[in-house]
């Protein structure tokens, strides 16, 4: 049945695009939309949760299609295969991916190329799942390109839009320079396991049907000379960062982050489902999936976890100066994923994903809410132009308002223990090759970055919600133009439906993440369940045989460094995943990380503070221009990178290769033969008494030739 789950979304993209295009039926391209997505719903709850289920059994569920390459002793085949990470994926993308596609029939209702938009959004499902789902990196490659060209597909819809091309193109080369060291990581793996005649591209072991990464067999091999272990020890470093390269480019982190703001000139529901559950979340899958190589590489957690933590911060500060209310959230986006992969540079891959899931539901519930805002005000976007929209839209801001709560991180919404889960594994992360003291400079990062949050979405929210009613200075002119009022409206049930789903997972979908320093505070469970759920798949090397597999590791590469503030590898005699430890804390840790909790939470109180003090009364206060301006990102790019690269262009391959010496060599054997025919056409002067001079000269020459010939053979013979 798991082929169906990333089979039935193709099935409703091509349905709508061979038939909906045809009978143009919104309604029953709509049905077909929403009932395929809501087919692999159904499936992945039901394989997630049944009693053998992928969130029950330490054993994954595999789906084998067919044998897609098979050279000599290497084989990857067209399989999938749902773990407990894979699962806990493919159940909030189908879900969330299911009430963006329900937003959407209302969203785009009237629109000319109704069909066409869903054929794209259905694809895009697809193109996710099989990333996902998919049990080698070859099939994971495959949906990763695919999001990339369905988000190229999805931006650039609006093709009357003058900056929705750009936008799509923007997309699509960032994420290719990003797809550049995916492919070479992939590459460098395949290398690495053929080398020692293990060759794989598997994130499963086959024959045991167990959790392992490929690279985890790498780590275990002895290599002869010991001039290789240097090459390995490089290798699996090297690989790590490669990977990291692709995730940077998917997941928009710096450098590569410029492609993301720009591409809210698709549709609303589009940007809900990029940013949330799908295409930017899939770097962090990568991550998690990979933790095995990741966790023996501490040079390359090194620079995830910087790199995370300076998108962080920067997209902050950009995003307190923006006036597009999806632009807001775009950099909201950025700055959250970057939380996650300061996560997974600390080796917290748990809690990266836990907020994963938890920013699927409240950045879903923020995009399609700016979606129903934006509908309500006549497709305005600017928060400039709104206010006081709370007594038109009452649905539309009350779900808001759990999202706003969430994403600043306020107790008892789902942001709080994600958000906190990754301050406080920060703040007691290993060294792992860190300078002294990086840990707590990384946490009081990550702490700056929350308040941050806080005041620009408290800035978002009041502008758009409270205050004076602006649009109405805003429209009067169009007006007065059109003879009507612009009058702000609340949503419709398609709209407004998904909007109260995801405000209450916004509300409560933290709550399968409570960690026991908070839960025991109300008499709950010692244990984590996410935390829980998730150990056997993330254990970065699972137990081989004891201490000689351990020692033959720590020979070969450093020692795997912590995961989710415990040991990576487990004790001999211990199942994997018991390296992560779920012991109940000592009672220093547990007061230790609830002052870091209370901490969190007058962080967030006094963001929300802030941002409520000084936009309620000056709403449309300047920002510094730096921060309107994005730190002229853009424009560094564009005079040290495109305009470089257009020069060249136009300069060297195009005047001097294109026009020098391609078209040379086409002009000069065209002017070759132009010449040879001008020598020649003299012959050619259109006189009979020339052309029968011509024909006797020729005659004469061969009858002397003949001649001449004649009287040689006949002095021959008479010799």
């Amino acid at each position: 049945m798991l082929r169906y789950i990333i089979f039935a979304p193709l099935a409703g993209a091509v349905i709508n695009w061979l038939i909906g295009r045809r009978v143009r039926n919104e309604r029953f391209i709509g049905i077909v939309a929403c009932g395929s997505v809501g087919i692999s719903t159904i499936i992945a709850f039901y394989l997630a949760f049944k009693s053998d289920g992928a969130l029950r059994s330490t054993e994954p569920i595999m789906d084998h299609l067919w044998t897609w390459i098979q050279v000599g002793s290497f084989r990857a085949d067209f399989g999938l295969a749902m773990d407990r990470l894979s699962g806990i994926y493919a159940l909030f993308i189908t879900f969330v991916g299911l009430l963006i596609h329900i937003f959407a029939t209302g969203y785009m209702r009237g629109d000319s190329g109704y069909y066409r938009f869903f054929a794209y959004l259905n694809l895009f499902m697809f193109a996710m799942l099989t990333l996902v789902l998919g049990d080698n990196f070859l099939l994971m490659f495959v949906g990763w390109e695919g999001v990339g060209l369905c988000s190229y597909l999805l931006i650039g819809y609006y093709i009357d839009k003058d900056e929705a091309a750009p936008a799509a193109k923007k997309a699509f080369i960032a994420n290719r320079v990003g797809d550049w060291g995916f492919v070479l990581g992939i590459m460098l793996v395949f290398f690495l396991t053929s080398a020692k005649g293990v060759a794989s591209i598997s994130f499963f072991d086959k024959p045991t049907q167990g959790v392992i990464s490929a690279l985890t067999t790498i780590a275990h091999i002895t290599p002869e000379p010991f001039a290789l272990n240097m090459l390995w020890y490089g290798g699996i470093t090297s690989i790590a960062i490669l990977l990291f390269i692709g995730a940077i480019g998917k997941s928009a982190q710096i450098p590569l982050f410029v492609w993301l703001p720009d591409a809210m000139a698709g549709p609303t529901p589009v940007s809900a489902l990029i940013h949330a559950a799908t295409m930017v979340t899939a770097g962090v899958y990568m991550l998690a999936r990979c933790s095995a190589i990741f966790t023996h590489a501490p040079t390359a957690m090194f620079i995830v976890a910087i790199i995370g933590a300076a998108t962080a911060l920067f997209a902050a500060t950009i995003g307190l100066a923006q006036n597009d209310i999806k632009k807001v959230l775009a950099y909201s986006t950025i700055s959250q994923l970057g939380y996650m992969f300061m996560a997974c540079g600390v080796g917290a891959f748990v809690a990266a994903i836990f907020h994963v899931m938890t920013h699927a539901f409240f950045k879903a519930q923020l995009f399609l809410g700016s979606g129903s805002v934006i509908h309500g005000m006549h497709h305005e976007q600017d928060m400039r132009r709104m206010g006081g929209l709370r007594k038109y839209m009452p649905i539309t801001w009350l779900t808001m308002v759990c999202g706003w709560l969430a994403i600043c991180g306020v107790p008892i919404w789902a942001g709080f223990f994600s958000k906190d889960e990754i301050l406080w594994k920060v703040w007691v992360a290993g060294p792992f090759n860190l300078p002294a003291g990086a840990a707590k400079a990384l946490w009081f990062v990550g702490a700056v970055t929350a308040l941050l949050t806080a005041v620009y979405m408290t800035r978002l929210m009041v502008m758009t919600f409270w205050g004076s009613e602006r649009f109405r200075d805003a429209h009067a002119t169009a007006d007065h133009a059109h003879g009507h009022p612009h009058e702000p409206h609340e949503s419709p049930l398609s709209m407004t439906i998904p909007l109260i789903v995801l405000a209450t997972l916004s509300t409560v979908g933290g709550l399968v993440g409570v960690p026991y320093a908070i839960s025991s505070m109300v008499g709950g469970h010692p244990q984590n369940y996410f935390e829980e759920t998730l150990a056997p798949v993330i254990s970065s090397v699972p137990n081989t045989g004891g201490e000689n597999a351990t020692a033959k590791l720590h020979w070969l590469t450093p020692e795997p460094q912590a995961v989710d503030g415990k040991p990576a590898v487990a004790p001999a005699g211990e199942a994997p995943g018991s390296a992560t430890g779920h012991e109940t804390p000592s009672p220093q840790e547990i007061n230790e990380e609830r002052l870091l909790a209370l901490v969190s939470v007058l962080i967030a109180l006094t963001g929300i503070g802030i941002g409520w003090f000084v936009f309620q009364h000056q709403p449309l206060r300047a920002m510094p221009r730096l921060l309107e301006n994005k730190y002229y990102v853009d424009e560094i790019y564009d005079a040290t990178i495109i305009q470089p690269i257009k020069v060249g262009s136009r300069e060297g391959l195009w005047k001097i290769f294109d026009l020098g010496v391609i078209d040379g060599i086409i002009h000069t054997l065209g002017n070759t033969v132009v010449k040879f025919g001008r020598t020649i056409r003299y012959m050619q002067f259109g006189f009979v008494r020339g052309y029968a001079a011509i024909i006797l000269a020729g005659a004469l020459i061969i009858i002397g030739y003949f001649a001449y010939s004649g009287a040689h053979a006949l002095r021959f013979l008479v010799k």
